[in-house]
């Protein structure tokens, strides 16, 4: 009870402050469109505050000239402009804060939080507007930096102090979504509806040590990520302004490492030509799995025993290995297909899966 006196005290005494200016700039302002809008008198605004809730009265003017839903003009009032909350209903600070919780957590649960924690009462919907106008906001400032970065208008300094080694983590990833995110999009199920998009992303790190078995440690708390909806060319922007402010100009070593895919070595030849390449041996193993079972028919009760030899074959990065053990098995029709296709991924990408010089 103490608390919801408190915050009614304080969302009155802060409407009053604000009141204190009206936001009157004279008979006439610029619209924002080139065009003058008129004074037409006050009027009144409510907003929700991390104090509670503030009543404002602001000056009100209108441009006959600007056209919006019926052609009736467009009002605008420079208060609102000056507090941020021009079209908003959240202060800066409540909005923030919705943001925050709705970044944490789901929207039901951030808005639970809220009232609980704060004692401010928001709608599931209102937490959701709020978390994507600050997501939206931030990819647009880390879209523009980035650009800034990428062609050279702004300048980094190098990372102090240098690491001898940076790698860039690059994978894209199908996240589920709701259905107004996939209007438009073809998608893989028999409808050939979307139910999901792609978030690309990137984690770079710096690597200065090995293990006891001669392994690469990640440094601890070195890294930084990035993700996003966006298209792969969009998203080597990001990538390549991350890279330079993690100094891949100035390291002995670059290394990039994918799971094969055609686009992420796009984005490593054309950002970073001269990085090495690796493909991630997790993936690398997957399709030494996948390609096991194809000729599982084949191999019968070998087929441990070949997929322990061939595993042997790539940790040494002997990929002609693994390509001579399958072409002894004459396959036709949908296996030869299956086969044809997973040695495509080994023969493709075989300079990036000499394993066996890891500790070079």
């Amino acid at each position: 009870m103490i608390r919801e006196g408190v915050l009614r005290l304080g969302g009155g005494i802060l409407g009053e402050l604000l009141s204190a200016d009206t936001g009157y700039r004279g008979p006439r302002v610029a619209c924002g469109n080139g065009h003058e809008a008129a004074f037409t008198g006050y009027r009144g605004k409510v907003i929700d505050t991390v104090v509670g809730e503030a009543r404002l009265r602001r000056a009100w003017y209108h441009c006959a000239r600007c056209r919006r839903g019926r052609g009736h003009g467009r009002g605008l009032a420079p208060r609102d402009a000056e507090l941020g909350i021009t079209g908003a209903s959240l202060s800066p600070g409540l909005a923030a804060m919705a943001a925050t919780a709705g970044a944490a957590v789901p929207f039901a649960r951030a808005a639970g939080l809220i009232r609980d924690l704060a004692g401010i009462r928001l709608t599931v919907k209102r937490v959701e507007r709020a978390a994507e106008a600050a997501g939206a906001a931030g990819a647009a400032a880390a879209r523009q930096e980035a650009g800034l970065v990428a062609r050279r208008k702004v300048v980094p300094l190098p990372p102090a102090p240098l690491p001898d080694k940076l790698y860039a983590v690059i994978d894209g990833t199908g996240v589920p979504v709701t259905r107004k995110e996939t209007e438009g999009r073809d998608g893989k199920g028999e409808d050939g509806r979307a139910r999901t998009r792609e978030v690309k992303m990137a984690v770079f790190f710096t690597q200065d040590k090995v293990n006891d078995e001669g392994y690469p440690v990640r440094d601890r708390a070195s890294s930084s990520y990035i993700a996003t909806f966006e298209p792969a060319s969009q998203f080597a922007g990001l990538v390549k302004a991350e890279g330079i402010r993690r100094g891949s100009d100035h390291v002995r070593q670059m290394t990039v490492i994918g799971d094969g895919a055609a686009w992420i070595w796009n984005i490593a030849s054309d950002k970073f030509p001269g990085a090495t390449q690796i493909v991630d041996l997790y993936h690398a193993r997957e399709h030494l799995h996948s390609l096991t079972r194809s000729l599982e028919f084949m191999l019968l009760g070998r087929k441990d025993e070949w997929l322990a030899a061939r595993l042997e074959d790539l940790d040494y990065g002997y990929i002609d290995g693994i390509v001579d053990a399958t072409r002894k098995y004459p396959l036709i029709g949908i296996k030869k297909d299956e086969v044809d296709k997973e040695l495509g991924y080994f023969l493709n990408n075989a300079p990036r899966m000499r394993y066996h010089l890891r500790s070079a």
